[in-house]
């Protein structure tokens, strides 16, 4: 799996093809924080999944693992907190 590194509040084009979403971790998780998962490459592409975290955090979460496959390319928007996050994913080759 290849890691890729998002600190801000961002979208990020991490894959302009196609792949394997591995992982969401959250480094430092901050409330209200949220994390949009599109197949494609810009946040008009497929959903693939939406993290939000609530005002208040009890506990530190544990990382989300996907393991889906993504056709179009992976983008990553992340909004309301600067999260410290690492997305992973893998490179299918047929």
């Amino acid at each position: 799996m290849i890691p890729v590194n998002i600190t801000t509040q961002t979208t990020t084009v991490i894959r302009k093809q196609q792949g394997i979403l591995g992982s969401v971790i959250f480094n430092k998780p901050l409330a209200n924080g949220v994390v949009t998962i599109y197949d494609g490459v810009s946040a008009s592409g497929t959903l693939i999944g939406t993290i939000t975290f609530p005002a208040t955090l009890l506990n530190a979460p544990a990382p989300f693992t996907y393991n889906v496959g993504f056709n179009k390319g992976l983008t990553i928007v992340t909004s309301g907190a600067n999260q410290d996050i690492t997305v992973t994913y893998g490179i299918n080759e047929y």
